[in-house]
């Protein structure tokens, strides 16, 4: 995979890109508007800005090797949005440091300790959602759409020289 881009694969490189950017800065107006993120939160946004360097890269360079980058750093975030929704729907246990544990048999000092303990912000609740889908579980699902993206732009460029 060497060689430049065809005009179409620079086009699916620029939508991931910009859907990076826009991912990005809907977690960062969240942010603003008072939800802050948890750990996984920002696990999730790390691939992102990674894709940001990435696409405009490829854009600069028009190199092909680069792709399966953005493809891998997507599929990457996609797969932290699946384990956060599944952290927040208590289908498995999230990052000690950011859920809660069991208080049963905890003696009042022990309950005191991890109360003074807790992160301000839980990974294991859902701070907003629509349509039942939380902002892990959108992450997760744009993410993918972008991995396709990825993915069409190296397609695309599969036969060219």
């Amino acid at each position: 995979m060497t060689g430049t881009l065809s005009a179409t694969s620079r086009r699916y490189v620029l939508w991931a890109t910009l859907g990076s950017g826009a991912l990005v800065g809907g977690a960062l107006i969240f942010q603003a508007l008072g939800y802050p993120p948890c750990k996984l939160c920002h696990w999730q946004r790390w691939p992102h800005y990674a894709a940001l360097i990435v696409g405009a890269l490829t854009l600069w360079s028009g190199r092909r090797w680069l792709l399966p980058v953005g493809l891998v750093l997507m599929l990457v975030t996609a797969g932290l949005g699946i384990y956060h929704t599944g952290v927040e729907r208590k289908l498995w246990l999230g990052p000690t440091t950011c859920t809660s544990t069991p208080i049963a048999g905890l003696s009042s000092d022990e309950l005191l300790a991890q109360i003074q303990g807790a992160p301000l912000i839980r990974c294991d609740e859902v701070a907003w959602s629509l349509f039942g889908l939380s902002m892990a579980s959108y992450n997760a699902l744009f993410s993918l759409v972008l991995a396709g993206l990825w993915g069409a732009a190296g397609r695309r460029d599969q036969g060219a020289v």
